[in-house]
């Protein structure tokens, strides 16, 4: 037979260790190799292990004879007086502390256990609304459809036939759960699972109202008007309180969740408060500089650009970007890159201009087209 490990060792825990030290250690080691959860020889045994030491270290008295003598405390030596393991039953010793380690696991727990018949909130509603960016820019009302659960008016939400009313579930007494217990090797172990003749409500009903046969509730189709905030961006959420599904047991109804979707911009680009777009300047205000006009999303806007701006120069309009969703005092700027515009369609006194706007200007024209007379003689010549 294998020589018993140490209780503090398997655990994991030093033996100064307190009980909430050992208990948490024990808990990690229950999820891991508990037989529901890691099916196997191998982890039951494991799990056996750790659960006989937590049962020894988890009682004061044990833990002291423990201590004192080792594992020959528990097998009939020095001082010892014998502790038959096997037949253990481990809610002996766990208690309501059984519950509190294995509630995460089999739901049973104080953790995991909840009053089904008491005020629960109701469920949220999700809907989506499209608006332009020209709307995200200023904000905007806007109206959604949802299927809207109205509290019915011949049984006031109870569900019963009027002058009649709920009775308590016989099958659970109105807890709207219900236990169930086995016996396992490691001892009795119970779980709790929701009352099937009730649905966890507790109660049933015998005799339902006739207009919303036994919901409590009839279903409507309604318009919801939604304020949208100046700068609100794409795929933001919009929360209306009180707008959900009704809640159960006198709990509040639960909320609507609008998500906003923003239809893109051709000329404006966001990103976070910042604007950004394109404005297409003429060859003479490139050159000359001077006033031009661009477009923001609050209209148009004069700005001032230096004799000589290149395409691809920036100019930043500041306090022209977009509003913070959650405080309007707060706003972006504006970038906008000049592109200068170069003529398509010229007539024949426009062309002579730059020609001989060009002749002063360096002689581009005629430097790229086959140079000067004395250059054209000088390659006739090289030519030949």
């Amino acid at each position: 037979m294998a020589e018993k490990r140490d209780y503090y060792e398997v655990l994991g825990v030093d033996k100064n260790a307190d009980d909430a030290a050992i208990k948490r250690a024990y808990r990690q080691l229950a999820k891991k190799y508990h037989p529901d959860v890691n099916p196997g020889e191998e982890a039951a045994a494991k799990f056996k292990e750790a659960s006989e030491a937590y049962a020894i270290l988890s009682d004061p008295e044990k833990r002291k004879q423990y201590d004192q003598f080792g594992h020959a405390a528990f097998e009939g030596g020095a001082g010892g007086g014998g502790f038959d393991f096997s037949s253990f039953d481990f809610s002996d010793i766990f208690g309501g502390g059984f519950g509190d380690i294995f509630g995460d696991i089999f739901g049973s727990g104080r953790g995991g256990r909840r009053n089904s018949n008491g005020p629960m909130r109701g469920a949220d509603v999700r809907v989506g609304v499209t608006i332009t960016f020209e709307e995200s820019v200023k904000g905007c009302k806007k109206d959604v459809s949802i299927n809207f659960k109205e509290t019915c008016s011949t049984c006031h939400g109870t569900g019963a036939k009027p002058g009649t009313s709920p009775e308590t579930c016989p099958q659970c007494n109105g807890t709207g759960q219900y236990v169930t217990k086995r016996q396992t090797m490691f001892g009795m172990m119970q779980s709790v699972d929701t009352c099937p003749n009730c649905g966890g409500e507790g109660k049933v009903i015998k005799e339902k109202c006739p207009t919303c046969y036994g919901a409590g509730y009839r279903q409507i189709r309604k318009k919801v008007p939604v304020d949208i905030p100046a700068g609100i961006d794409d795929r933001n959420r919009i929360r209306v309180a009180g707008e959900g599904e009704p809640g159960r047991n006198g709990g509040p109804r639960g909320d609507l969740l609008v998500d906003v979707r923003v239809i893109p911009s051709r000329e404006f680009q966001r990103d976070g408060l910042d604007i950004y777009n394109t404005t297409y300047i003429s060859f003479a205000q490139a050159a000359l500089g001077g006033e031009v006009r661009v477009n923001t999303i609050y209209g148009d806007v004069k700005t001032t650009i230096k004799p000589g701006t290149q395409t691809g120069t920036r100019v930043r309009l500041k306090g022209k970007g977009m509003p913070h969703v959650h405080n309007s005092q707060i706003v972006g700027n504006q970038e906008t890159t000049m592109v200068v515009q170069v003529p398509v369609h010229l007539n024949n006194e426009q062309k002579e201009l730059i020609r001989r706007f060009d002749e002063i200007s360096g002689n581009t024209l005629k430097e790229f087209s086959g140079g000067t007379a004395e250059d054209k003689g000088r390659k006739k010549f090289f030519k030949k």
